[in-house]
């Protein structure tokens, strides 16, 4: 099974904003990380927060941050709610055309594969990509943001 691009994108982008030094970044930011059009994220972050697990503000000081903590976002949720539970061969959804579909034991085999697939899915959430958190950071070439009191000392 391959998963589609806006799921990559989907993941990668609850990942980057939990590593957000301040809690929150922007579409912008995220698509330089890696490389992806803006155009794109904007129909991902949109998604997810219809999802409920990105908060997104318009305007100025708007952004995107988790809308909820890192341990609460389910890999499989967030899986299922961009790729859906769609099949992963024609014999085994609605319109499958296939001569042999309901006498070939692949159906069921399929199946199984799914089940599987999502029940590994299910056993991890977002914190648990984050275990790496520094390497992760400095992988993106992200440096957290001086404290405010530092912040402010350097005007």
């Amino acid at each position: 099974m391959r998963l589609t691009r806006f799921t990559d994108y989907s993941l990668r982008v609850l990942m980057y904003a939990a590593m957000a030094p301040a809690g929150r970044t922007t579409i912008a930011d995220i698509a330089k990380a890696f490389g992806i059009s803006q155009h794109h994220l904007t129909k991902v972050v949109h998604h997810l927060g219809r999802l409920g697990v990105l908060a997104n503000t318009r305007g100025r000081n708007g952004g995107v941050g988790l809308a909820r903590a890192a341990a609460r976002i389910n890999l499989g949720e967030v899986v299922r709610a961009t790729e859906g539970t769609g099949h992963p061969a024609e014999c085994t959804g609605a319109d499958g055309d296939c001569p042999i579909a309901g006498t070939c034991r692949l159906e069921h085999v399929f199946g199984e594969a799914m089940t599987a697939f999502y029940a590994a899915l299910d056993r991890y959430t977002l914190a648990d990509l984050l275990v790496n958190k520094k390497a992760l950071v400095a992988v993106l070439d992200r440096r957290p943001a001086p404290p405010a009191a530092a912040a402010a000392a350097c005007r």
